[in-house]
């Protein structure tokens, strides 16, 4: 049943915006980057300086794909560039959450690298977006 669970909420992300090329799909890359940090906090140790880290990465992190979600059903042009920003700003701070760790030479920091290279990557499919919509291109 969670594989059929599954599948109908990769189905529903895979068609927000009816590209069947998932790696260029910023929405789908969003919700498994969100994903790869819910794997990634949730055996982080039973520490204070975790808590704080981990609270913040998953509230950043998970922002991402929520605002870009939000943003199809925005009443304006407008709006829609809003979310995009905002979802922008908490990829921003991702990154600098997962930098601070990696760091921080805490433990379980081994594994930062390749969600920092996501967040990276998504980062910028956003911002290239937004200046596509704010008709910034050259």
């Amino acid at each position: 049943m969670f594989l059929d669970e599954k599948q109908t909420h990769m189905s529903y992300l895979k068609t927000q915006n009816h590209n069947l090329n998932l790696r260029s799909n910023v929405k789908y890359r969003a919700y498994q980057f969100s994903l790869s940090i819910i794997v990634f906090v949730k055996d982080f140790p039973e520490k204070r300086v975790y808590w704080i880290i981990e609270d913040q990465l998953l509230r950043c992190a998970t922002s991402i794909g929520a605002n870009l979600v939000e943003a199809k059903s925005s009443s304006s042009k407008r709006d829609f560039i809003k979310f995009y920003e905002i979802a922008l700003k908490s990829t921003n701070e991702t990154i600098y959450w997962l930098m601070l760790l990696e760091d921080s030479k805490l433990e379980k920091v081994d594994k930062v690298e390749p969600l920092l290279s996501e967040a990276k990557e998504i980062g910028k499919m956003i911002a290239s977006s937004l200046l596509t919509m704010k008709g910034k291109r050259s």
